[in-house]
């Protein structure tokens, strides 16, 4: 019997149209699925549209072309009603701790507001209950709940974060960079704590980051995105051991390594030049014009996402002599 992935997306596309009729491809046919109570990590560098795909998924933007299938349901072909449940089962974790929570609001009230919108938990007093239970299991105490985002540390404005996402109890969770913005200490407190939370609570992640080492760390598989294309994809164990994609091995090269013997042995992938910009993508490959490996083809031909082996799939004319 197979199992039906919780969320499968199938050539996503989200352009931007700009002036002078220029166009921002910001997705460009991104396809893969998640199942039930995995982390898929996305990987890649500040512009390559990791964040514009979470949103889509959210339905804060729509998508140009392409679809996103949720338990087999479109996520942006619903109406008002199915929409208003959806909003339940799916939650967001901002990269910016302080500008996703309202200001004028204590911590109990941000909160209790979505729980009073759905209706949820019968009573007043059983969702002040729910807001006690959630804070002390993202490691704050209930005392904490009286004051106001201004009044803690990013580390914490990101635990409240998670809290709030999970008031709901929700069944998938759009992490956005929720590490970033914070100190290195404090970053792997936060990723112990989703990994945590997934366990207890079951929850399905897409967990979007650029640092490669905390991905590798909370995700069972990864897909690594360039300029608005996924171009590799497979298990997080498989992506370290044996990286296929020229832009991938370059990624992981440049993570530093603490023994300096094996640092300064190891090959490294340097990219030329700067990435392009999605305005005006490269034909073919859009990796072509910083790759090492570039061929003829990559230039007329654009590489499809095809599984070289068993759960590993790479768009690369490398695995395409055909």
């Amino acid at each position: 019997m197979t199992v039906e992935p919780l969320l499968q997306v199938n050539n996503l596309k989200k352009h931007f149209h700009l002036s002078k009729g220029r166009t921002l491809k910001a997705l460009d046919g991104v396809s893969f699925q998640l199942k039930q109570g995995e982390t898929f990590g996305l990987v890649g560098e500040s512009g390559c549209g990791k964040s514009t795909l979470g949103k889509v998924l959210m339905r804060l933007y729509e998508p140009t072309d392409g679809e996103a299938l949720y338990e087999g349901k479109s996520l942006h072909h619903l109406s008002k009603k199915e929409s208003f449940d959806f909003n339940r089962q799916m939650q967001m974790v901002f990269q910016d701790p302080y500008s996703s929570l309202n200001p004028r609001l204590s911590v109990k009230d941000i909160m209790l507001e979505p729980m009073e919108i759905h209706q949820l938990y019968g009573s007043q007093k059983k969702r002040i209950a729910r807001v006690k239970e959630l804070l002390e299991a993202v490691g704050l105490s209930y005392d904490f709940a009286t004051r106001y985002p201004h009044e803690f540390s990013g580390g914490q404005r990101q635990r409240i974060g998670i809290a709030r996402a999970l008031a709901l109890a929700p069944k998938f969770i759009v992490a956005d960079e929720p590490i970033s913005a914070l100190d290195v200490s404090v970053q792997a407190q936060v990723v112990n704590l989703l990994k945590k939370l997934q366990k207890e609570e079951g929850l399905t992640f897409l967990f979007i980051a650029h640092d490669l080492s905390m991905v590798k760390y909370i995700s069972d598989r990864i897909g690594v995105m360039y300029l608005g294309h996924l171009v590799e994809l497979t298990t997080s164990d498989a992506l370290y051991q044996t990286p296929l994609h020229p832009y991938t091995q370059a990624l992981l090269s440049a993570i530093p390594i603490p023994d300096p013997d094996v640092e300064d042995k190891r090959k490294r992938f340097i990219l030329k030049g700067e990435i392009p910009s999605p305005v005006n993508p490269p034909s073919g490959c859009v990796f072509r014009t910083r790759c090492p490996a570039a061929m003829d083809v990559c230039a007329e031909k654009k590489p499809a996402l095809q599984a070289v082996e068993e759960g590993h799939e790479v768009a690369c004319h490398l695995y395409n002599r055909k």
